[in-house]
C-alpha cells in the first residue's frame, strides 16, 4: 500500500500544479488583452517561486518540530531530515504535495493586483508573503501549531488556503489603489473562453486538491472526492440562479459559482457526507454571488474577486465543517451530530487567522510599497503590463 499511496499523492501533486496554471488563465481571460500574458506569467512565477522557498525554508517553517505553536524549527532547511522512507507515505512525498498547495495560495493573490503590479515588487511580496503569512498559518493549521491543537478542522485548506488567500488578497488591492478607470467606465473580461477553460482546469484539479490530502488511498479520499463534485455542482447552479433572477444567466455566474462551491467544500470535505455537501455548495453560490455585490457596491478594486469568491466561500466552509462534520466520516462530529464546541472552534481559528492574513498582509504591502513601490507608472499601465514588464504582445 505504501507504493500505491505514493503514486496516488505523486498524481494528486500533479492535479494541484495544474490549478495553478488553471489560476492563471482564469484570471488571464478577465482582464484587458493588454494584460493577459502578465496575469498568466503572475501564476508561473508563483509556482516557480515557492518552488524554491519551499525546499530551502518555507517547509520546514510550516511542518519542522512546532515551537510554541506559532511556527516550526529549522532541522529540515533545505530539506535536511526530510526522508524519501517512511512506514507510510515517504516524508518527501508529503513536502512536494504541499509545496504544490502553497504555490497556488500565492498565485489566488494575484487577483488583487491584476493590471498594475511590477513583476519585480511582486516577486519581493510573494517571497515575503509566503515566509511571514501562509507558512505560519500552514504551521497553525497543519503542522502541529495553535489551532490544531485546538481540534479546528481544515481537510483541504479553508482556512490555510482560501481565507488566508482571499483576505490577503482584500489587503493588498487597498494598498495598491484601484486600477485606473474603474468605477469611471466598464473593465471587460476579455476572453471570457480562456476563463471558462481555466475554471475546468481548477474543477478538474480540484479531485487531487481534496482527494489527495487524504494523503491514502482510503475510504475518505474516495468521500472527499465525491463530495467535492456534489458541492461544485450545487454552487454552479446556485449562484447561476441568483445572478439570473437579477439580469441573465452568464457563463461566469456558472463558473464563479463553480469555484465557490470547491472552495467551500475543502475544509469539510473528509468530514461530511454527500447531502451536506449538497448544502454546503448551495449557500456558498449565494453568499459568494453577494460578497460580489457587496465589494462593487463598495467600489472595492479587489479586481478578480479572490475575496469574494475563495475568502468568502472558504469561510463558509470553515465554519459549515463545524456545523456538519460526523464522525462517521472523519471522527468529529459537529453542532448537528451534538458538538457544538466543534463551530465555536472552527470559528474562532478562521476569525484569529481572517485577522492576521488581512493585517499582516497590509502591513507587509505597505512596507514593500514605500521601499520599491507596488505599481507600474502610469503610462505602463496604460500601454499594458504585457509590453511594459514583459516586452511582449498577445496580439498576432
Amino acid at each position: 500500500m505504501q507504493a500505491v499511496d505514493t503514486a496516488f499523492v505523486l498524481l494528486c501533486t500533479a492535479l494541484v500544479i495544474l490549478m495553478t496554471f488553471g489560476v492563471g488563465f482564469f484570471y488571464a481571460g478577465l482582464v484587458h488583452r493588454k494584460n493577459i500574458i502578465s496575469m498568466i506569467t503572475l501564476s508561473f512565477i508563483s509556482f516557480a517561486l515557492i518552488s524554491l522557498q519551499w525546499i530551502f525554508f518555507g517547509y520546514t517553517l510550516s511542518f519542522g518540530t512546532d515551537i510554541m505553536g506559532i511556527i516550526g524549527s529549522t532541522e529540515k532547511i533545505a530539506l535536511m531530515n526530510v526522508s524519501l522512507d517512511g512506514d507510510k507515505l515517504p516524508e518527501m512525498v508529503f513536502m512536494v504535495f504541499q509545496m504544490a498547495f502553497a504555490g497556488i495560495t500565492l498565485a489566488i493573490v494575484t487577483s488583487a493586483v491584476a493590471e498594475r503590479i511590477k513583476l519585480s515588487s511582486f516577486l519581493l511580496f510573494g517571497l515575503a508573503w509566503s515566509t511571514i503569512i501562509y507558512d505560519p498559518i500552514a504551521h497553525w493549521v497543519w503542522g502541529g501549531g495553535w489551532a490544531q491543537q485546538m481540534g479546528v478542522l481544515d481537510f483541504a485548506g479553508g482556512i490555510v488556503v482560501h481565507i488566508c488567500a482571499g483576505f490577503s488578497a482584500l489587503a493588498l488591492a487597498f494598498v495598491i489603489g484601484k486600477r485606473r478607470g474603474f468605477g469611471e467606465y466598464t473593465l471587460s473580461p476579455y476572453n471570457i473562453p480562456l476563463t471558462l477553460l481555466g475554471g475546468g482546469l481548477l474543477w478538474f484539479g480540484w479531485f487531487g486538491f481534496n482527494a489527495g490530502s487524504a494523503l491514502a488511498v482510503n475510504t475518505i479520499a474516495v468521500n472527499a472526492f465525491i463530495v467535492t463534485n456534489i458541492s461544485a455542482a450545487a454552487g454552479t447552479f446556485s449562484y447561476m440562479l441568483t445572478s439570473w433572477y437579477y439580469g441573465k444567466p452568464s457563463s461566469l455566474s456558472m463558473i464563479s459559482g463553480t469555484i465557490a462551491g470547491l472552495g467551500a467544500i475543502t475544509p469539510a470535505a473528509g468530514f461530511v457526507g454527500p447531502m451536506e455537501a449538497f448544502i454546503i455548495g448551495t449557500v456558498s453560490g449565494i453568499i459568494c454571488y453577494y460578497a460580489l455585490v457587496f465589494r462593487l457596491a463598495r467600489q472595492w478594486d479587489e479586481s478578480l474577486d479572490a475575496w469574494a469568491i475563495h475568502g468568502s466561500g472558504g469561510l463558509w466552509g470553515t465554519l459549515a465543517a463545524g456545523i456538519f462534520a460526523t464522525a462517521a466520516i472523519g471522527g468529529v462530529n459537529g453542532l448537528i451530530a451534538g458538538n457544538p464546541q466543534q463551530l465555536i472552534t472552527q470559528a474562532g481559528a478562521a476569525f484569529v487567522i481572517l485577522a492576521y492574513s488581512f493585517i499582516g498582509t497590509w502591513i507587509l504591502a505597505l512596507a514593500i510599497d514605500k521601499i520599491i513601490g507596488l505599481r507600474v507608472k502610469e503610462e505602463e499601465e496604460y500601454v499594458g503590463l504585457d509590453i511594459s514588464q514583459h516586452g511582449e504582445s498577445s496580439r498576432a
